[in-house]
């Protein structure tokens, strides 16, 4: 299924039913009257959060949405049946935005949890309501009053505990397979990763979810490259793995790069714990592995841990330290 992280969609709520104009005559009953019932409300649309989306693909398909108007009113007093609402459903994580796309109406961070996004309308008082003891035949009734209708946009930010960040060709998508069960892309060219991949690792009794974005490169900020467009999708995680090429020459540069653009971004998203390997060590000698280590070390004044995906060689202890971090976030 292909990811879709935004879309507009155009909702409309049910219009209420009319009043009913309506007179009881019975046989043995010498004096009637007016006996109209109200009109029954229109239907509400409501988002939803259901487990099992990751997506808003569907809604690239089908951008509308209607709920049911509301049945008119009868005789007898009865009263139209209220309109049945209509439940856009959204993965977890989904923000929900004015049609300027800037203006925040709900942000849906837990299964179960709703939003009404648009009312129906009432529906109209029947001429039974309108009768006095002036006006004993009253032939009046309202008409329902009409739907809401709303242009919105539906914004997705994956929820996950570790987010992956690093340049191009950094080896993220690699470790995701590894340590978890997804298979996202894998190619030895820039840009392999075009969409968030996520996947569920296990370790030490804990479940932790990796979201992989694509590789940043100096000026994503401005829009270079693909951009920092999916920067939003690690905005929740706990903590950030950082990977870096040991294939890079210059790996302080490498490291500079992406804080750079972390720090551009904003969202206090260079304030996140961050933990940092040095990748595809299996490619560089021992000795170059601890000069580049060293000068990692040097710059981001943090351990440096050694992975290598193709051996498994760093998962569980990175994984671990992810872990930790976690607990310790909460």
């Amino acid at each position: 299924m292909k990811f879709l992280d935004q879309a507009k969609i155009y909702i409309y709520s049910g219009k209420g039913g009319a009043g009913a104009v309506s007179f009881r005559r019975e046989k043995f009953l010498e004096f009637g009257g007016p006996d109209g019932g109200n009109g029954g409300r229109g239907g509400d649309v409501f988002a939803q959060v259901i487990n099992g989306l990751n997506t808003l693909i569907d809604y690239r398909y089908q951008p509308h949405f209607y709920a049911k108007n509301g049945m008119h009113g009868a005789g007898r007093h009865r009263t139209g049946a209220k309109g049945e609402d209509t439940i856009i459903k959204v993965p977890i994580g989904t923000q929900i935005f004015e049609e300027d796309n800037k203006t925040l109406i709900c942000d849906l961070k837990s299964f179960g949890e709703s939003y009404r996004l648009t009312k129906g309308g009432n529906g109209g008082f029947g001429n039974l309501h309108f009768t006095t003891s002036i006006n004993r035949n009253s032939r009046r009734a309202n008409p329902g009053q009409e739907g809401e209708q709303r242009v919105i946009w539906l914004r997705l930010k994956l929820i996950a505990d570790i987010g992956l960040i690093g340049l191009p060709n950094a080896g993220k998508s690699t470790f995701l397979s590894k340590a978890t069960p997804a298979k996202p892309k894998i190619a030895a060219y820039p840009f392999t990763t075009l969409y968030p991949n996520l996947g569920i690792a296990y370790i030490n009794d804990s479940e932790l979810i990796l979201a992989d974005i694509p590789g940043l490169i100096e000026g994503s900020h401005k829009g270079l490259g693909i951009g920092d467009r999916f920067l939003g999708h690690i905005e929740r995680t706990n903590v950030l793995l950082h990977l870096i090429s040991a294939k890079e020459n210059d790996v302080v540069r490498a490291y500079q790069i992406v804080r750079t653009e972390i720090n551009a971004y904003g969202h206090q998203l260079s304030k996140k714990q961050e933990i940092i390997a040095l990748s595809q060590c299996d490619t560089i000698s021992k000795k170059e592995t601890i000069e580049k280590v060293y000068l990692l070390e040097k710059k981001s004044k943090a351990k440096i841990f050694l992975l290598s995906a193709i051996t498994n060689k760093g998962i569980n202890e990175i994984l671990s330290a992810a872990a930790q971090k976690k607990i310790e976030h909460y």
